[in-house]
């Protein structure tokens, strides 16, 4: 089956529609549809993508997404971010958000997509939050400093229009764009590791000498689909770096 062929009659026909990088799919209720390296929807040609990694289909009057991979875990969240479910190869989940977010990574590379649902009853609540100063996210608090290590590593994904496919920065690009030295950056990324590890996110721990590259990569795909992190908070990698730049800074004791 073709992408071509997953195009309806008519807005009447359409019950699930996907949104890559503005390309649209819309998806009947008697189709399936199917996402990977060389499917309906060729997301890249990444060697480390699955050449059909996500299946999505409906059935009993419900549409499903399916992991069809067999290594790769994908991350569905509502568009707000504030629920999330991972999926990991063989599961499958209903959709019962109108929409949702789609995440996962590829070797060093994030992706995501949205699905929107016609017709669920399912709404999500998020009630509004006072601002202590620190980033929250279920019982995690962030600081400042590690909030920005979390900004530096998102940063390509947020400059970005839309959904896509993003590099992850390694630990040394992200220390640099914030001057900080290796040594602060890894340690603040242990922090930021436990602390979700902690509240329960899996991914944050793993075998000795993968554990580096897997963690970043992990932590980056729960802050997009979560919504950690904001466009409009981007301006203070650039102020960080510019306090780290003066000599005093050289000097300084790390105080956050």
């Amino acid at each position: 089956m073709s992408a071509a062929n997953i195009q309806p009659t008519s807005t009447e026909d359409v019950s699930a529609v996907i949104d890559y990088c503005g390309e649209i799919y819309e998806v009947r209720a008697d189709q399936e549809f199917l996402i990977g390296r060389e499917a309906d929807l060729c997301i890249d040609d990444n060697p480390y993508l699955h050449r059909r990694l996500v299946r999505v289909s409906c059935h009993d009057g419900l549409w499903w997404l399916d992991n069809i991979g067999s290594r790769i875990a994908v991350t569905v969240a509502d568009a707000s971010g504030s629920m999330q479910a991972r999926v990991g190869p063989g599961a499958r989940i209903p959709l019962v958000f109108e929409s949702a977010v789609v995440v996962f990574a590829a070797g060093p590379t994030t992706y995501e997509f949205s699905i929107t649902v016609r017709g669920t009853t399912f709404r999500s609540y998020a009630a509004p939050t006072a601002d202590t100063g620190e980033a929250t996210v279920g019982e995690a608090r962030f600081t400042p400093s590690q909030y920005l290590l979390i900004l530096a590593l998102c940063e390509p994904w947020l400059t970005q229009a839309g959904s896509g496919a993003t590099d992850i920065p390694r630990n040394a690009e992200a220390a640099a764009r914030l001057g900080w030295p290796i040594t602060r950056f890894n340690r603040k990324l242990d922090n930021v590791a436990d602390k979700l590890d902690r509240m329960g996110v899996p991914g944050m721990r793993g075998r000795p000498g993968s554990l580096a590259t897997h963690r970043r990569v992990r932590l980056v795909e729960y802050a997009v689909a979560a919504r950690l992190v904001s466009s409009s908070d981007l301006y203070l990698l650039d102020d960080e770096k510019r306090r780290n730049s003066t000599p005093d800074a050289l000097t300084g004791k790390d105080r956050r």
